[in-house]
């Protein structure tokens, strides 16, 4: 089997958990480096999340970089009510053994693609595209370079969920997603289309906890606590588990379908901040990106039981 080489961007964030026990536990990915941004919580929590969930995954052989701290001009916004204070839900936070890895998140991510082959690398943003941008700005031959870009955020027929028309991690930076759609890398965009699609369903839930591993104890008690927050805000008993979607299309591209389109994002009106406008009336061989519209659920929560185990 094929291995894929990929970096994780990402902002945890009890969704971005989840995915990243995906990645942890899956022999056909090469985790060449995750990246952290301010986001769902302050940098300095996001990064301890994700090496928390490194040593609890027992894969501290992935180095972990802590990346930007802010919007490129925005303050900072968080989503702590969807994620709790801390980022991980009803995790009680510890000091993980082994510390961030020296270097910037946006160097690591420059250094680590341009030290192989081109189009070799995949790139998945699980957060806000601030990291990503800032490398596109200093080595512009990124764009071309890196291999299939997943990210997740946006929204076009569901609607938003920070504003009415805006998903989180867009309206977050809107800036870095306007220069990222422009920039010419291979985007494959995971909107809440798609990813309300992939929900965490009671006996998908049980069917995780049951493995009975550090890694699907950790995705289960993710999952809780979104189900928990989503019923006392949205009142859904079955949470989406948004960050997944391109780490599970990466692995398995035939759980989803994709449309050719072309996407913008609107920035300078704060009534309709970080919309995407996604136009399928472009020729397909023309389209500069591709937009999620379906997902098959049970494959995707097949591939994370598989990876907890």
């Amino acid at each position: 089997m094929k291995t894929l080489s990929l970096i994780i961007d990402c902002d945890p964030g009890v969704d971005d958990a989840v995915a990243l026990m995906l990645a942890f536990g899956s022999s056909e990915l090469e985790l060449l480096a995750v990246t952290t941004v301010g986001g769902n919580v302050p940098l300095a929590k996001t990064t301890r999340n994700a090496r928390m969930l490194r040593q609890i995954a027992g894969r501290e052989d992935v180095p972990v970089h802590a990346g930007a701290d802010r919007p490129l001009r925005r303050k900072p916004a968080g989503a702590g009510e969807f994620h709790g204070e801390e980022g991980l839900g009803f995790m009680t936070p510890f000091t993980p053994a082994k510390g961030v890895a020296d270097g910037h998140g946006v160097d690591a991510l420059i250094n680590a693609v341009m030290a192989r082959e081109p189009e070799t690398v995949a790139l998945a943003v699980l957060g806000p595209m601030t990291n990503l941008a800032l490398a596109l700005r200093r080595e512009p031959t990124l764009a071309r370079r890196l291999g299939p870009v997943a990210i997740m955020g946006g929204a076009r027929s569901e609607g938003g969920n920070i504003t009415a028309s805006a998903e989180f991690n867009v309206w977050a930076d809107p800036e870095a997603a306007d220069e990222v759609m422009r920039s010419g890398c291979r985007i494959t965009m995971f909107g809440l289309d798609a990813t309300h699609q992939v929900r965490a369903t009671e006996e998908r839930i049980a069917a995780v906890a049951g493995i009975g591993t550090p890694k699907g104890d950790t995705a289960a008690a993710m999952m809780r606590f979104s189900q928990k927050v989503e019923r006392e805000i949205v009142g859904w008993d079955a949470p989406p588990v948004h960050d997944v979607c391109p780490v599970a299309w990466l692995l398995k591209p035939e759980l989803f379908e994709l449309k050719p389109c072309r996407i913008a994002v609107e920035f300078q009106s704060e009534l309709t901040r970080g919309h995407t406008a996604v136009e399928f009336r472009v020729d397909p061989a023309e389209a500069p990106h591709r937009w999620a519209v379906s997902a098959d659920a049970d494959g995707v929560f097949a591939l994370i039981t598989e990876a907890v185990r």
